[in-house]
């Protein structure tokens, strides 16, 4: 009989002395539950033991003809079953995440890619990766770096290089810029605009905060574009942008993508190219650098420059930065 020494500290049972335990209780037979286990009878006599040392209380009673629990017996089983079947879930789940591409997926998005891209990435992960659970935030370049540093993101799709310490980039494409204008605006239609174009004409850019804006200010002021030019900010979003440049307010840039969306159904707008090598912009995606699911993230990197052959981009080659 298993004395009890309550000045004794209990030790931890194993797994293996619950499964033993839990089989005995469930049969009622040392051989049937062995069988039942894959483990020896001697063997498994020996783990109900050490689990009724191990708890200091007697868990069955050990008869000529058949095996009973005992009061303690009958509580305790109830409770190893919960706890076998609580690790039997924990290891389904951990298979589940070892598996690619199934789970959440938490992908955040800037606002001057959302619009124009997700369709594509929407269609990809639906057709090729149908177990994924993908969750989409659309936020500006800043928010998104601190959520990804924070865990609150996995994975974002926005316009590099960021020069972020910990953050890597797998570059997806390279897309131009094209300058947006009223319909009877000179540079109307035309496909080699000089840059130095945008020295003196009046521009219209987004807010702070967004990407697209910085990097317009420094095509401008690459092509020599004074300090302090003027430039009306008054646009939340590429939307609003365009129906400003079509009330003949200004000119604006447009990433290539964006253009059809953004321009197709208003006749008062017109395109022009700039000549090679025309201004442009990377987007990529990045994640923390070192992630659990780098491979996964790389592969579906790949996927989608695949997917963004019908584009009017050039698809970088794989690789990160």
């Amino acid at each position: 009989m298993v004395q009890s020494n309550p000045g004794n500290r209990l030790k931890q049972p194993s797994l293996s002395q619950l499964r033993a335990f839990a089989a005995v209780a469930e049969y009622l037979h040392f051989r049937d539950a062995a069988a039942a286990i894959g483990m020896s009878q001697p063997a498994l006599s020996g783990a109900v033991s050490a689990l009724e040392e191990a708890l200091g209380v007697q868990l069955i009673e050990r008869t000529t003809r058949k095996v009973l629990l005992s009061p303690a017996g009958e509580r305790l089983a109830v409770r190893a079953r919960v706890v076998l079947d609580a690790v039997g879930e924990l290891m389904e789940e951990a298979e589940a995440v070892r598996a690619p591409f199934t789970g959440v997926l938490r992908l955040g998005v800037i606002p001057t890619v959302a619009p124009y891209l997700l369709p594509a990435v929407l269609r990809l992960v639906h057709e090729r990766y149908p177990a994924l659970d993908l969750q989409v935030h659309e936020e500006q370049t800043s928010s998104l770096i601190e959520g990804l540093g924070a865990g609150r993101l996995d994975l974002l799709l926005l316009a590099v290089p960021l020069g972020v310490p910990g953050v890597s980039e797998l570059p997806l494409f390279d897309e131009d810029f094209v300058l947006v204008m009223d319909r009877g605006h000179p540079l109307g239609g035309h496909a080699d605009i000089p840059r130095d174009a945008l020295r003196e004409l009046p521009l219209l850019l987004l807010d702070e905060g967004h990407c697209l804006r910085d990097q317009a200010l420094d095509i401008c002021r690459e092509a020599g574009r004074a300090e302090g030019a003027p430039v009306t900010t008054t646009a939340a979003g590429l939307s609003t942008l365009v129906q400003l440049v079509a009330g003949g307010l200004g000119v604006t840039l447009l990433p290539r993508t964006a253009v059809t969306v953004e321009t197709a159904r208003n006749e008062a707008l017109t395109t022009g190219y700039f000549a090679d090598p025309a201004p442009t912009r990377r987007v990529a995606l990045a994640m923390r650098t070192g992630a659990a699911r780098h491979e996964e993230f790389e592969e579906l990197a790949a996927a989608l420059r695949e997917a963004m052959g019908a584009l009017p981009v050039r698809v970088t080659e794989g690789g990160r930065t």
